[in-house]
């Protein structure tokens, strides 16, 4: 099995040919064995006869040829010392001129052509320590590189979750920034969502993967199962079980490729797993009070009135649960206006938005709507959470204490209040509305409300504008009273009558009925303001 060049494949460590590329061009290859896209672990200077002991694989072995003075530079000698370099898998044989030799010797040129080891002759001008800092610099700067690919993948990882559709979103990120074929597959067997690698290569039929997802979705702990099959993309078949908290199976993440992974390939895999695994907890065994108290509410909607004792506490316990809080603890009602009216960003939908709500108020119960969002929460929302919202350009509408059983009615009040939001631009607590009409009406809409009904009289002069109104407030305030409304004001009864007729035909109004009479008293509150504006 061949390994792909770093080039092809994604983060990826160090090969020889990278390294090679780095180097001065006094390297003078005598023989090429073919390892250039081999993976480069380290370059290691020795003069050991045997030093295949101390190597790792993929080492780079520089010598000055001590090895090969005297009877150590026989033939059979040569060849014993090369054929445990390959057979250590030593990508390359460094070999250093002076002080020992002023050129390579035959008889080692002989061995590594005979067994396909890369030589080359490095000159003495090229000190082994420049080799061996330069190697360093270069796998310094790799790792660096490495760790950013590496923050950005789970960055898009972290962006799948949270999209429409996050196992199909997942496993597409996964498959693009990983060359493996992946398919995941429920408790009951029967597959959830695949992605196709770059090359096109998809999963092996279903059956075939049979034999292994019966082993994963039926064994118990933390473990992989592999496998193999004659099939493009599919020499290495490996299955990772996705569990619950419980150790419960919740299905299988099952990934093919030809070529075994590098570390940071399998460090995304592992980030892919785990985010899996969260999302089937959620789906499955996570939050369960949620799903369980909306089940109970649309199945038997009558429970919250008249639902017994033991009922009703299982709603609240669930309730409870569902707000981080206790059952006896009160809850608020929370309504958030888009007052910026922005998107969507595009293909994300509003999964992120839900999510911020939820932690941002700290509750399961959110549901996002056409004007915004609506929540029931635990938390009072002080000043510091409001300001953090404004932020982001949302207001809010937030109830006052409530318990269960008021839930319903303290929603309606909280939407009887978003009018005035809306139109003014700042959030609102129901604590701090009088519960009026000109309370839930609102200093805007009073004001255009003032402005529509009493026009004609707030273009006149400010003289005339004043006593006109205060004879209209005053006249109201005694409901129609002339006798009282004239001792109210200062002035003569027939003097009253005069000017709330002269009122009358400025208003173009019926001022006997009740209804006009009602709502200009409404508008009288919000005279002053009408008249600032006015001005």
């Amino acid at each position: 099995m061949t390994t792909a060049p770093a080039e092809a494949g994604r983060l990826s460590f160090v090969t020889l040919q990278q390294f090679l590329n780095q180097l001065p061009p006094l390297l003078r290859m005598l023989h090429d064995g073919g390892s250039g896209g081999r993976l480069l672990r380290w370059v290691e200077p020795s003069e050991l006869e045997d030093p295949t002991p101390y190597l790792p694989e993929g080492e780079f072995l520089l010598t000055a040829g001590l090895p090969f003075l005297g009877d150590g530079g026989t033939p059979a000698r040569v060849d014993a010392y090369v054929r445990r370099l390959v057979a250590a898998k030593v990508a390359a044989l460094g070999f250093g001129i002076r002080p020992y030799f002023d050129a390579v010797p035959d008889v080692v040129v002989d061995a590594c052509r005979q067994h396909n080891l890369t030589l080359f002759e490095v000159p003495e001008s090229l000190p082994f320590a420049a080799i061996g800092l330069e190697f360093s610099q270069l796998l310094e700067t790799d790792n660096a590189r490495v760790f950013r690919q590496l923050a950005e993948t789970n960055r898009q990882l972290m962006r799948a979750v949270l999209s429409p559709r996050p196992e199909h979103e997942l496993l597409a990120a996964l498959v693009q920034r990983v060359p493996v074929w992946a398919v995941l597959v429920g408790a009951d067997g029967r597959i959830r969502a695949r992605g196709t690698n770059a090359g096109g290569r998809t999963a092996v039929d279903l059956p075939l993967l049979a034999p292994m997802l019966e082993r994963l979705l039926s064994g118990r702990g933390p473990r992989v199962e592999t496998d193999s099959f004659d099939l493009p993309g599919s020499a290495l078949v490996v299955g990772h079980p996705l569990r619950s908290t419980k150790d419960a199976n919740l299905g299988a993440l099952v990934l093919g490729s030809d070529v075994p992974l590098t570390p940071a390939q399998n460090n995304v895999v592992q980030s892919a797993v785990g985010l899996l695994e969260l999302l089937v907890r959620q789906r499955t065994s996570g939050s369960l009070a949620p799903s369980q108290l909306a089940t109970a509410v649309l199945l038997h909607p009558e429970s919250l009135t008249t639902g017994g004792t033991r009922q009703v506490n299982g709603l609240k316990d669930l309730l409870a649960q569902s707000l981080s809080s206790t059952r006896s603890a009160p809850m608020r009602v929370v309504q958030g206006i888009n007052v910026e009216a922005r998107d969507w960003p595009a293909g994300d939908g509003p999964v992120r938005e839900l999510l911020q709500w939820r932690r941002m108020l700290d509750t399961k119960l959110v549901e996002i709507t056409d004007y915004g969002f609506a929540a029931v929460t635990r938390l009072k929302v002080d000043d510091a959470l409001l300001a953090d919202v404004e932020k982001l350009g949302w207001r809010l509408v937030v109830g006052e204490p409530t318990e269960l059983a008021g839930l319903s009615a303290a929603y309606q009040r909280a939407t009887s209040l978003r009018s005035q939001v809306q139109r003014s631009g700042r959030s609102i607590r129901a604590d701090d509305v009088p519960w009026s009409v000109t309370g839930l009406l609102g200093r805007e809409a009073g004001i255009l409300l003032a402005e529509r009904l009493l026009q004609p009289v707030l273009a006149l002069e400010a003289d005339r504008r004043h006593q006109l109104l205060e004879v209209l407030r005053g006249w109201l305030g005694e409901n129609g009273s002339w006798d009282a409304s004239a001792k109210l004001l200062g002035l003569h009864r027939n003097s009253v009558r005069r000017q709330v007729g002269v009122l009358g035909d400025l208003l173009q109004l019926d001022l006997n009925q009740a209804q006009v009479r009602a709502e200009l008293w409404i508008a009288l509150q919000y005279a002053d303001g009408a008249a600032a504006q006015a001005d």
